[in-house]
């Protein structure tokens, strides 16, 4: 039986990708997606989505998915600020949609409130971008918010790296009122952090390989602008860090990574190095006030390996 999942998401590159790898993966049926900005603006994130589905058989999966048109602005009260350096404009690397993509989707964000009315506790929420909008579902319907089945977060670093500042990722750095408020109120949380997203690299071999299979064209050229990015900055990488499929491949498979359950504090500050921080706790000796959510920590990344490589190019690996 499959999962039923509503994606939020900033569609970038890596969102797309995991988009994609939902409607071919049949133990997730994705029912709706959310775009928000982030990456890119939302109007370009909606432009993308009608691309990339238009692109697919009318068959497919993709063309049932309800489009949602979520937050466009954060939170914290600022406009925020594009990396199309990273995703390219339209979040699909060096691919421009025609002109016309932006329509299609009007203000219907309402319709979130009717698809969790709809499944409940069945509903399994994917947030892979800023958390603006799913915060706002917070806010509004807290109770409505209780029946959904479980949420998957990609955010955080914890005593690594961040992508935004030294200690900061980018979906909580973006919108770390919102970042709070989610993980606030949310219960039965999974977050999927840099630590472990950083290592699910995509190699330039394996993109090879699934663009010959013919199923997915606008694979190789996304990735292939993404590796570059990265590339750039740090000559050692291998591959491109797909960390939106990770996320929702963790969905589909609880032996894909190892979590612990620890209490998580986000720093709310408008500037600084700091703003976004995730921090857990991990004294064994004291009683945290912050609410416990489990952290994913470790990859198996042969497992990973396995199921993006049979599912993206129909092949078994």
């Amino acid at each position: 039986m499959s999962q039923k999942v509503l994606v939020f998401g900033d569609i970038g590159i890596d969102d797309t990708v995991a988009l994609l790898y939902g409607y071919f993966k049949e133990e997730i049926e994705i029912v709706a997606v959310v775009a928000d900005y982030g990456n890119i603006s939302r109007e370009n994130a909606i432009a993308n989505i009608n691309y990339v589905r238009k692109l697919l058989p009318h068959t497919s999966e993709l063309e049932r998915v309800k489009f949602i048109a979520g937050a466009s602005v954060p939170m914290i009260g600022e406009l925020p600020t594009f990396v199309t350096e990273i995703h390219g404009e339209y979040g699909l690397g060096p691919i421009i949609p025609p002109l016309g993509m932006k329509n299609g989707i009007t203000e219907n964000f309402h319709d979130v409130v009717e698809l969790i009315e709809k499944y409940q506790k069945e509903l399994i929420i994917v947030n892979i971008g800023r958390l603006t909008s799913l915060a706002t579902m917070f806010i509004l319907y807290q109770s409505l918010m209780k029946t959904v089945k479980a949420y998957y977060i990609m955010g955080g670093a914890f005593w690594v790296p961040g992508n935004i500042t030294a200690v900061s990722e980018a979906n909580f750095h973006g919108d770390p009122v919102a970042a709070a408020i989610v993980l606030n109120y949310a219960r039965n949380v999974t977050i999927i952090p840099l630590n472990v997203t950083q290592h699910a690299i995509a190699t330039p071999q394996m993109i090879n390989y699934i663009d010959q299979t013919g199923k997915i064209s606008i694979l190789k050229p996304m990735l292939d602008y993404y590796y570059n990015f990265y590339k750039k900055r740090d000559p050692s990488i291998q591959g491109s860090p797909l960390h939106d499929v990770l996320t929702l491949m963790a969905v589909a498979h609880d032996d894909l990574l190892s979590y612990q359950e620890l209490p998580l504090t986000i720093v709310v500050s408008y500037k600084g190095v700091e703003r976004g921080q995730s921090i857990a706790d991990i004294r064994p000796y004291t009683e945290s006030e912050a609410k416990k959510h489990r952290i994913a920590f470790v990859l198996n990344y042969q497992r990973f390996y396995s199921d993006f490589m049979t599912v993206m190019s129909g092949r078994y690996f």
